[in-house]
């Protein structure tokens, strides 16, 4: 089984940044998902397992910055934060291809809150 662990969430103003990270117990296509109240989860951004390649999903783009190190931890760093930003990010993996198609494992998740 695939430990995935996240951290970085909080309270943030609009226009603010928060920086979030995820570290998985081995080297795998990596990505963000968030799940708004009483919403689906939604996919925001995801970098293949080597790094050489990462989406964003359009609501994010030019905002949200997905990057991971040679090991096993990805981050997400999220700037010019907006209210409809907030939702609870959870970090995905997928041990199966190359870059996410399909998440097989989950992290908990971490709250990010943004609010005046």
């Amino acid at each position: 089984q695939v430990q995935v662990v996240e951290s970085g969430g909080g309270l943030a103003q609009p226009g603010g940044s928060l920086r979030l990270s995820c570290t998985a117990s081995g080297r795998y296509a990596m990505g963000w998902y968030r799940q708004k109240p009483g919403n689906e989860r939604e996919f925001v951004a995801s970098i293949t397992y080597k790094g050489a390649n990462k989406y964003h999903a359009q609501a994010v783009r030019g905002r949200f910055t997905i990057s991971r190190d040679t090991g096993n931890t990805a981050y997400l760093q999220l700037n010019n934060l907006k209210p409809e930003d907030t939702a609870v990010y959870y970090c995905a993996v997928d041990t199966i291809n190359w870059r996410v198609e399909r998440p097989d494992y989950w992290g908990q998740g971490t709250q990010v809150t943004v609010s005046s």
